[in-house]
């Protein structure tokens, strides 16, 4: 199921939701056309660098990043509410001053280019038995989500000019990575909101940091008030040979299946979630785990929530287009660890403990602290530990603003096999992230 489906976007990596806010054009008879306009900035400080891409020295770094996604969303009501609708619009982006601590962004990105551009059907009640909406078919270059981001979450990843002799560029922007649908895709969902669903797909990616890989999906998932039971299949059926050498990233003939679990098993207040994932490429077996409990206190001032997950992900494993399905966090764990330093999702275990309340009707402050483990250290040594502090203040219906702070403490420098360059010092990191919708 797709995530955040109530907005139009998310605050790239943070997942902070911006409400939906397009301004109607056209309304007769059936066809509705919308504009869609979407503003994100941001300005980073990071008082150490990273060695991800080989260019950055000791030091720090301040950089600044915007992204606009402008276009139409359309819609035409057919017979029983059934409907067809698409979509195009176009996002430009930008990096400015040093680029990132890891050097995956020189400083001087700037591009515009189509960002969505697909049309579809939804069913409406024509199928009873397959429940409201119960055939969604859709063509073109869209955003795919599957589950809440552990294997597919968009298209998201976006270098710049600084990694790979600018061979991965994809217009910078990296962290607010507005740039997240997939270039051609043909979609099937079967099913509607509740009981047995069932999603067919066909993706391919243009991102040249991804090697452009081709993949076939299916997804069976039950859905119920108590939660979401699903499974995945996906494969790799090609890449790119030239920039898989390149990057170290052999994904031809990569299969993965998944069991995901999603829910309050019918209690108010309390949150579970798992997945299991199985990975095979080149002869090799991987796999990649968590599990993941929190409370919501609805009764206390603020309704104050906590949770608590335990991901392991093994040393050879490939987390392909894993992002923010649900909030900040999700996927992309640290702002530090997750962005510039590693571990990637792949070769660690990470405990991660979560706390936000609402301190007014539209503001909501949050803390999260994160453990990583290193599991084979003759390949890299990232172990570390990370505590982020964030806002997230909806300031009226069209800004959003949200200041966030953050100590990362390396256990290793890169001279050590780690990735923090000069030292293993803690390093202060900070931002704050501006949206405006229409």
């Amino acid at each position: 199921m797709l995530a955040c489906k109530k907005t139009l976007v998310a605050f790239s990596l943070g997942c902070v939701c911006v409400p939906a806010m397009a301004q109607p054009l056209y309304n007769e008879d059936g066809t509705q056309v919308d504009a869609r306009l979407l503003a994100l900035a941001g300005a980073f400080y990071s008082r150490e660098n990273y060695s991800q891409s080989g260019t950055r020295r000791e030091g720090s770094s301040r950089w600044q990043e915007a992204a606009l996604q402008y276009g139409l969303d359309a819609r035409h009501t057919l017979d029983a509410g059934s409907k067809l609708y698409g979509s195009l619009n176009w996002v430009s982006s930008a990096t400015f001053g040093d680029g990132d601590p890891a050097g995956w962004t020189a400083g001087s990105e700037r591009t515009t280019k189509i960002e969505d551009a697909y049309a579809g059907w939804r069913s409406g009640t024509l199928f009873d038995a397959l429940g409201e909406n119960g055939v969604d078919l859709s063509f073109g270059r869209q955003n795919i989500v599957i589950g809440d981001g552990f294997l597919v979450s968009g298209d998201a990843l976006n270098f710049g000019k600084e990694f790979v002799g600018g061979k991965a560029n994809r217009g910078g922007a990296y962290y607010l990575s507005a740039r997240k649908a997939f270039d051609r895709t043909a979609v099937l969902r079967l099913g509607g909101q509740e009981g047995l669903r069932s999603d067919l797909m066909w993706i391919k990616s243009d991102n040249p940091a991804q090697s452009r890989p081709e993949m076939a999906v299916g997804t069976l998932e039950h859905v119920s008030e108590l939660g979401t039971l699903g499974l995945t299949y996906l494969k790799v059926t090609d890449t790119d040979q030239t920039l898989s050498e390149l990057l170290n990233a052999r994904r031809k003939g990569m299969q993965i299946h998944s069991v995901r679990g999603q829910g309050n098993a019918g209690i108010p207040g309390l949150f579970l979630a798992g997945e299991y994932a199985w990975e095979r490429k080149d002869g090799a077996r991987e796999n990649a785990w968590y599990l993941e409990a929190g409370w919501t206190f609805a009764d206390v001032v603020g309704t104050p929530s906590i949770n608590y997950r335990y991901s392991r992900f093994s040393e050879g494993y490939d987390p392909l287009f894993y992002g923010n399905g649900r909030a900040l966090g999700t996927w992309f764990q640290g702002e530090v660890a997750a962005n510039y330093a590693g571990p990637f999702n792949s070769n660690a275990a990470i405990q991660q403990v979560g706390l936000k309340i609402s301190a007014a009707e539209d503001i909501k402050l949050g803390m999260l602290l994160y453990s990583f483990r290193t599991l084979d250290d003759s390949r890299v040594r990232l172990d570390a530990d990370e505590a982020n502090v964030y806002a997230e203040w909806a300031i009226d219906k069209h800004w959003t603003l949200m200041p966030l702070a953050g100590l990362y403490k390396p256990k290793y420098s890169a001279a050590d096999g780690g990735a923090q360059v000069g030292n293993s010092h803690t390093n202060l990191y900070g931002q704050v992230l501006v949206a405006w919708s229409f």
